[in-house]
């Protein structure tokens, strides 16, 4: 999930349920590429978690990839799409309807996390997240991790408005300091993810790995 209002939402359930409403899938039925490309730091068999997952695009393709999926998402109408989308392709899926802050994260307990623009964080927010993230992972446990940069704004092409929601280089290095980083890149790229992430886009990637 990732396309905002100009100004901050008081009711981010209400406000994706909305979004989400509709057979349409907001963002497509296809996993996001960077995912795609980076999903084989897991085996199959291993645990993995799907952060704000929306209509379960992601969680659902590595289901299909042999591996053990949780995801949430603060959005019920969302999460029944990805249900529907998970019986569709034949997978199973552990969802909840959670917001970051409320889910259960279970301490070193996954051997992958996917967090791929969960950029409704504001500053505060998204330290909480990456705390959370970080506590859940097992040792050896892996991020993958995808989102906008500042250069994003001139694209309009997806993503906040906020430039204290969007990363850089240093931002994610300073907050995964204490991981192995394993690749992290600022790119540019065409995005075909649903309506709503779609055209020319300023990108980052991390793959970082929990000491």
């Amino acid at each position: 999930m990732t396309s905002l209002p100009s100004t901050p939402f008081a009711d981010a359930a209400d406000t994706w349920n909305r979004r989400f409403e509709g057979d349409a899938y907001h963002f497509g039925t296809e996993p996001n590429i960077w995912l795609r490309e980076h999903a084989g730091v897991w085996q199959p068999g291993q645990r993995v978690l799907c952060v704000a997952d929306g209509e379960g695009r992601n969680s659902v393709w590595l289901a299909g990839q042999g591996l053990l999926v949780d995801a949430f998402d603060v959005s019920s109408v969302g999460v029944a799409k990805a249900r529907a989308l998970a019986a569709e392709k034949g997978v199973s899926v552990n969802f909840a309807v959670s917001d970051c802050d409320t889910y259960p994260w279970p301490q070193d307990s996954y051997d992958g996390v996917a967090a791929i623009f969960v950029q409704f964080a504001d500053p505060a927010m998204r330290e909480r997240l990456f705390a959370n993230i970080k506590r859940s992972l097992k040792p050896g446990g892996t991020l993958v991790l995808q989102g906008y940069t500042p250069r994003q704004l001139d694209y309009k092409t997806g993503g906040p408005p906020q430039v204290s929601h969007l990363y850089t280089e240093a931002l994610l290095r300073e907050a995964f300091a204490d991981f192995e980083v394993l690749q992290l890149r600022e790119y540019e790229a065409e995005l075909t993810e649903g309506d709503h992430h779609h055209g020319r886009s300023a990108l980052i990637g991390l793959v970082a790995r929990r000491r």
